[in-house]
């Protein structure tokens, strides 16, 4: 058995994984906002809790965290979660659990988990995306986790939006929390659309009910997702050109929206250097679980 937890902006869940891949416990909770030191306990306190739920101690611990672990110095960057950035993530969870852990981008936890037993099973490259409060992508190749040189493989959010429009005012971009312009996540994000809709509309909606209002007939809602779908096309378009996966997965809240994967691989191909595209987009298989599966999975079986 090993656990398996995922550290989000807003909760934190926790597995225990079998061998066989059955969950045997799942508890979730709340995340401490802006608060390092009382992630931190709650993080011991849910693995002490899950330990209690299977009757057995000191098993091996995979946490999936936003952002990347500095090779050089351990300290977390790129976290969305701005508390967690500079701090030295893995040793104060290693002295607060007493053991040896294994930490990894959520995205890339995302990416493991899919490619193991989920929608990208069997596949050799698979690219993993979170469209969620943020947007992250993680690369796994013959099924090894690729974190590159510098900590941040499949870092893809951070990016600038490929071939902006004039018309649509892309050029600079809205501004994203990390400093920069136009970044793909300051354009994909839920917060992102909620954005788009209220400064091209002046409605205030949430993602939600841009979706709900698109379908019940509203042009304005359609058109915001019209967009929407046109960015994430032209956005995945310059993944396949560099990396050319097999499948790209798409998890958070947003891939729950099933017209992604009718739209935009009608659209990225226009953006494609081939002269066919064979790439399959679908959603996580294990959905707001294959995060904290793929945590688990950090740890080999046995």
């Amino acid at each position: 058995m090993r656990i398996g937890i995922d550290l989000g902006g807003t909760k934190i869940e926790g597995i225990v994984m079998a061998d066989d891949s059955a969950v045997l416990a799942r508890r979730r909770i709340a995340t401490p906002q802006g608060d390092y030191a009382a992630t931190l306990a709650c993080i011991a306190g849910l693995v002490a809790d899950l330990e209690r739920d299977v009757g057995r101690a000191a098993l091996p611990v995979g946490i999936g965290h936003p952002g990347a672990l500095t090779p050089a110095t351990g300290r977390l960057k790129n976290s969305n979660s701005v508390c967690l950035n500079d701090r030295p993530l893995q040793h104060d969870l290693e002295h607060a659990l007493q053991r040896a852990l294994r930490l990894a981008n959520d995205a890339n936890c995302l990416a493991l988990s899919e490619s193991v037993d989920g929608a990208a099973a069997q596949a050799g490259t698979v690219f993993a995306v979170i469209l969620g409060t943020g947007v992250g992508g993680g690369l796994v190749v013959d099924g090894k986790l690729l974190g590159g040189a510098n900590g941040i493989g499949g870092e893809w959010g951070h990016n600038g939006l490929p071939r902006p429009r004039a018309d649509w005012n892309e050029s600079p971009g809205p501004a994203c929390w990390c400093g920069r312009e136009g970044c793909i996540e300051a354009w994909l994000s839920g917060p992102a659309l909620a954005a788009d809709h209220r400064r091209v509309t002046g409605q205030s909606r949430s993602p939600e009910q841009i979706v709900n209002d698109a379908a019940h007939g509203d042009a304005a809602a359609e058109a915001t997702l019209q967009r929407y779908e046109d960015r994430l096309a032209r956005a995945l378009a310059g993944v396949i050109n560099i990396v050319d996966p097999d499948v790209i997965v798409l998890g958070g809240g947003l891939s729950k929206l099933d017209r992604l994967y009718r739209s935009v691989p009608a659209l990225w191909g226009r953006a494609i250097f081939s002269d066919e595209v064979t790439t399959r987009l679908l959603p996580a298989q294990h959905g707001d679980s294959s995060g904290v599966r793929g945590a688990a999975r950090l740890w080999p079986p046995g």
